[in-house]
């Protein structure tokens, strides 16, 4: 996978370079997403798709790219460490280019919220002088997690130093019935943290005492870029997983007097996520 700089406008898109015909290309978008359970999976009207986007996108957000073209030569994001790390590093390494054009992002005017049977999410207007801002809160019957309560505001490089190296999470059970039915086969207690119980069978234990709601948060604000631009509001996640984000994003885009896109002046694209990061600011656990 390569991720390639893009012109203004542009926004995040994948190409399959392993598909030599027809339609290849397929935007990383809220209305394309196809709902899948575990993942973020776009499709494009030929069929094509590319799945488990969220890192990628989250990593993409969280260092202030806002155009890319992603060339994959397959159906799935490489999960590597199950965390955005390895793509934040790859980014900062090589660097992000300013682009003479004005920064554009959708600014949340009044609260938006869907719920269903297991957890609700919300958007809403950002506190003055903010730009993201999130509040998330899981519960999960296994002691190794828990219950976890997390409140950020994702401006000033915060999603790299507190969030980016948090891997997604498991239950031994899950890996078991996924690799009974032929899936995740080719995974390994080195790409996501699994636990079984009060027990955390993944090598080195957790990176930090709360990193599976910080993965929660992660997973979300790649989700929340599938707006197709920044979002400058608070969103609050209770128990949400990708479902229930996308859901969030029909239903902010269903309604005209939700949102509106704004030109960002210099003050205001420095609350965006990804505006300041450094290199330096990458946690070395990662």
């Amino acid at each position: 996978m390569t991720i390639r700089p893009a012109m203004a406008e542009h926004g995040i898109w994948f190409k399959r370079t392993d598909i030599l015909l027809g339609d290849t290309l397929v935007p990383a978008r809220w209305d394309a997403v196809e709902v899948t359970p575990l993942c973020t999976r776009i499709v494009n009207a030929a069929g094509v798709a590319v799945s488990t986007i969220e890192h990628v996108m989250a990593a993409l957000a969280g260092c202030g790219v806002h155009n890319a073209l992603i060339e994959i030569d397959g159906p799935e994001v490489p999960i590597l460490d199950g965390s955005a790390a390895p793509f934040v590093r790859g980014i900062l390494a090589r660097g992000v280019r300013g682009l003479h054009a004005p920064v554009r992002a959708i600014e949340i005017l009044k609260p938006v919220e869907v719920k269903t049977d297991s957890g609700w999410a919300r958007l809403s207007p950002a506190p003055e002088g903010e730009g993201l801002s999130m509040d998330f809160h899981i519960a999960f019957t296994d002691s190794a997690i828990g219950t976890q309560d997390k409140s950020l505001n994702l401006a000033n490089g915060t999603f790299v130093r507190e969030l980016c190296d948090s891997r997604t999470f498991c239950r031994q059970s899950d890996v078991e019935a996924m690799q009974a039915n032929g899936l995740a086969l080719g995974g390994t207690y080195e790409n996501a943290v699994v636990v079984d119980g009060d027990a955390v069978l993944s090598p080195g234990g957790l990176r930090h005492d709360d990193e599976a709601v910080r993965h929660k948060m992660l997973d979300a604000l790649g989700d929340l870029f599938t707006a197709g631009a920044p979002i400058i509001g608070h969103y609050e996640g209770h128990k949400a997983g990708h479902a229930i984000t996308n859901m969030l994003l029909h239903a902010l885009f269903a309604d005209p007097e939700a949102y509106r896109l704004t030109l960002c002046d210099r003050l205001v694209a420095a609350r965006l996520p990804g505006a300041g990061v450094e290199r330096d600011e990458i946690p070395a656990v990662a």
